[in-house]
């Protein structure tokens, strides 16, 4: 029989290659499919992020998608609607091991992300995650293991939240420091121009604040020289494209080939 003591030691793989120095990588899931959530989970990725702010992907499909990821590489992320207590809980206790929080605009939304992921006296999280231990039955109980591996990530992505940006990445218990470049560059009144200078320099300060308390940063993209360049100013964690864009890239590769192509020419992906 295997020690119980080391079943114990499991860590969550993202925060663990996170942790080595090492980026991560997520798809975006827009389409409320389980199988869908199946095949993308092996394809190599290191997390899924099933986006429930900018989908119609509800809290019951959410649920069978985690299912569907069981034994596979991917892990489970959603992207709740609000940075509010509830909605953290009821994807938690589906079985997400993270939260993304969208406008988490000041240090006390912040906090509030915080400890919507944390037990008691840790945070604020409520003690019904029944379905979770499901997906995780972990040796040691499931309240240590979630407050071991539940990662918190915070997106910046309004000009009040750069503005409070040092405070934001003092929180304890944030992980990640998410910069959502379009947003934020609506926020600056600039119509998703993400290369704007004024864009760029709140990408640096946010990315100085980061490095000065040890939370990792992160970006979408879907390029990989993006990737690259990104990675020399310090940011580890990437949201790439949605399935659909992987689907209407590979369509379009294809098609080429035959002398046809898509009716969109220009399939946008969800950030």
């Amino acid at each position: 029989m295997s020690d119980p003591h080391e079943q114990a030691a499991w860590e969550n793989p993202v925060r663990k290659t996170l942790r080595e120095g090492k980026p991560v990588v997520g798809i975006t899931l827009t389409v409320a499919s389980p199988e869908i959530a199946a095949q993308a989970a092996q394809m190599g990725f290191d997390f899924l992020w099933v986006e429930m702010e900018h989908s119609p992907i509800t809290l019951e499909t959410f649920r069978n998608m985690v299912l569907a990821t069981r034994g596979l590489q991917a892990i489970p992320f959603a992207r709740v609607p609000v940075n509010e207590l509830w909605t953290a809980k009821r994807v938690l206790d589906a079985g997400a091991l993270g939260v993304i929080f969208p406008f988490t605009t000041n240090p006390e939304k912040a906090r509030r992300a915080a400890a919507a992921c944390k037990y008691p006296p840790h945070g604020r999280r409520g003690s019904g995650a029944g379905l979770a231990t499901f997906r995780w039955p972990a040796p040691e109980g499931y309240y240590d293991f979630a407050d071991r591996n539940v990662m918190v990530i915070t997106v910046v992505e309004e000009v009040e939240a750069v503005e409070n940006i040092e405070a934001i990445a003092a929180t304890p218990g944030i992980d990640v420091l998410f910069i959502g470049t379009s947003d934020l560059a609506f926020s600056y009144g600039l119509r998703g121009d993400q290369q704007h200078p004024t864009v760029q320099q709140a990408v640096a300060r946010i990315a100085s604040a980061a490095k000065a308390n040890g939370k990792v940063l992160g970006a979408p993209t879907s390029d990989p020289s993006q990737i690259q360049r990104y990675m020399e100013q310090g940011f580890l964690f990437f949201q790439m494209g949605t399935e659909l864009g992987f689907m209407a890239q590979g369509a379009k590769q294809l098609l080429a080939t035959l002398g046809k192509n898509l009716p969109m020419t220009k399939a946008k992906t969800l950030y």
